[in-house]
């Protein structure tokens, strides 16, 4: 039998191994889990990217012209017939039109030239169309008359040398029984009026402003026209007048000034006019007068116009973002720089031969006055600075007010002084480019009250 031997077993501990896995992931776990809880528990800022814009305050209003201009009357009765392209310069040798005691039949002219339409007198008429359906307003309804009186008057005006034709052709025809006139002077010539061709700029009231009896009368081809009364009327210079009616609000505040900028409306042009307010009948015109750009509107008694009154680029921020903070306005000789670095700071005088340099943060630097201005958060009360290289002290005491945003870009408020342009109902127009204030793209706090310096900020 075999004996029976025993065997000690002995059991050894395994061998601990880390999960370096689990590890990470609990590592990014509790990373995440206290990023989330900050961003529920933290405050949140609505951001606002500052972008260039303009602000331009402007008022309409309808004006009344005043030009070089007047009309010129027939000799005798008779049947008036236009040889001169409306709009046309004319002179002493130019043959404008043509009396006779009977109408004439101009298209039995034996000329070959055609009577269509020039490529300039359809760009014309095109642009007088556009114009007209661009700025169309309802209350100002009677512009509708003056632009078919405008299309009437390009349908009815042929080429120059197609005119010129014709007119050989009829008094060739028509020996003794047709008078032929020219120019009386030089001008541009139109072949209307309206009765205020005489007028001056001081016989102009509010009544004729409004236009409510206002007539223009056009002249056409074979229209009987007798002795003494209007023929065509004649723009001899390129000075004119645009009178306007203001409130007094708007007067006073314009009565400082001798020039305005002007838009017309009507083909949005824009010029700069020469200012004059007058107090007349109880209320005030201003009398805008201009010195070139007559011969676009030469066709016009009333004309809607802007006085552009202010015009700002720059930054544009909404105003909710404008806080104002209160600064020390430290003279700026006692800056310095100190330590192993370059950083600008102060002298802060700590009772001992030794002063204490201070690294301090400059949020606006008024060079006139040589001023720049330090956050009082960074002092103690009554901290007083030494003047470096002297012996002169100052003590920090009275604040100045600054007006700015804070800047979140980073990711925490930081205050930024701005220089306020110009203003409208919700924004403002901010000077760009300044060393302390802000730039084009930055993110700043849109309600500037929800956030104080430093604070960290989550959009």
């Amino acid at each position: 039998m075999a004996d029976n031997k025993m065997t000690n077993i002995a059991v050894y501990r395994k061998k601990t191994h880390i999960n370096i896995g689990i590890i990470i992931f609990g590592a990014v776990f509790i990373y995440l889990f206290a990023t989330v809880l900050m961003y529920l528990t933290n405050k949140h800022v609505s951001a606002y990217e500052v972008r260039e814009g303009s602000i331009v305050k402007d008022n309409t209003y309808t004006g009344f012209v005043i030009r070089e201009e007047s009309t010129i009357t027939a000799d005798r009765d008779g049947y008036v017939n236009y040889f001169a392209p409306e709009e046309s310069k004319v002179g002493a040798r130019t043959s404008v039109y043509t009396s006779s005691a009977k109408k004439l039949n101009l298209n039995n002219s034996t000329s070959t030239e055609t009577n269509e339409l020039s490529s300039e007198e359809e760009e014309a008429m095109l642009v007088k169309i556009q114009n007209f359906s661009e700025n169309f307003k309802e209350d100002s309804f009677r512009d509708v008359y003056s632009v078919k009186d405008s299309v009437k008057s390009v349908l009815d005006n042929k080429s120059s040398q197609n005119r010129q034709a014709q007119l050989s052709d009829i008094l060739t025809s028509n020996t003794g029984t047709v008078s032929v006139y020219k120019g009386t002077k030089d001008g541009v010539v139109f072949y209307s009026y309206d009765g205020y061709e005489s007028t001056t700029a001081n016989q102009v009231t509010e009544q004729m402003i409004s236009g409510k009896s206002y007539e223009k009368k056009i002249l056409s081809n074979n229209q009987y026209v007798k002795a003494q009364n209007p023929v065509y009327r004649l723009v001899t210079g390129d000075s004119w007048t645009v009178i306007i009616p203001l409130d007094s609000t708007t007067a006073d505040s314009l009565k400082k000034q001798s020039m305005v900028k002007v838009r017309f409306l009507k083909d949005n042009e824009t010029a700069s006019a020469g200012l004059t307010i007058k107090e007349k009948d109880g209320g005030y015109l201003a009398y805008l007068s201009f010195r070139n750009g007559m011969i676009r509107y030469a066709d016009e008694r009333f004309l809607d116009l802007e006085l552009i009154l202010e015009d700002e680029s720059g930054l544009k921020i909404p105003k909710s973002s404008v806080v104002s903070k209160d600064f020390y306005a430290v003279p700026e000789d006692y800056l310095t720089q100190g330590g192993n670095s370059k950083s600008t700071g102060v002298l802060l005088d700590n009772g001992s031969e030794n002063a204490e340099f201070q690294v301090e943060t400059i949020y606006y630097r008024d060079s006139k006055k040589g001023l720049v201005y330090l956050n009082p958060a960074d002092f103690k009360e009554g901290a007083v600075l030494i003047k470096p290289d002297s012996t002169q002290k100052y003590t920090l005491s009275e604040t100045k007010s600054l007006k700015g945003v804070y800047n979140i870009n980073k990711g925490y408020a930081v205050f930024k002084q701005i220089n306020i342009l110009c203003k409208s109902d919700e924004y403002y127009i901010v000077e760009e480019g300044n060393d302390y204030g802000l730039s084009n793209y930055d993110h700043i706090a849109l309600d500037g009250k929800s956030v104080q310096d430093n604070d960290i900020v989550f959009e």
